[in-house]
């Protein structure tokens, strides 16, 4: 992860360029809503998937336990709109799209799969630090 002072470097490179600054810190920066979409616990198991190589819509259905088709076409169309992934459509009968990652799409992917890895280090260490506190509620009828 960037710290802090590679992120204000990147936005001073961006202010230099005309754009307006980049501040994910300052609560009314319209960057947010890039940090909220790749919080999202839908991207972060679809982009993954992605990697592999083009999915269909099944494929992606089937590799996601749990997801609904509603919630899946709209993450799809998320990340199609900030050019995460595109969609080729074969105009065939019966219709047959797929989905891949973007270049912009893929570098994001390279961080969701390193945060992929963390999760599943240290699951059990943030699990087990949880398990004496969530007792302690239980017992007081807190949860």
């Amino acid at each position: 992860m960037l710290d802090k002072a590679a992120s204000f470097a990147r936005a001073k490179r961006s202010a230099r360029a005309g754009r307006p600054k980049v501040d994910p810190w300052n609560p009314s920066c319209p960057s947010r809503e890039i940090i909220a979409l790749i919080a999202s616990k839908w991207v972060c198991l679809l982009m993954p998937l992605l990697r592999q190589g083009s999915r269909r819509n099944s494929d992606l259905m089937r590799g996601i336990p749990g997801i609904s088709q509603k919630m899946l076409t709209q993450t799809l169309r998320i990340l199609e709109a900030n050019r995460l992934i595109a969609r080729h459509d074969f105009k065939e009968i019966p219709p047959r799209v797929e989905y891949r990652l973007t270049a912009l799409g893929a570098s994001l992917c390279d961080i969701l799969t390193s945060l992929d890895g963390w999760v599943i280090d240290h699951y059990y260490d943030m699990s087990d630090a949880r398990r004496p506190r969530d007792a302690a509620l239980s017992h007081r009828g807190l949860t």
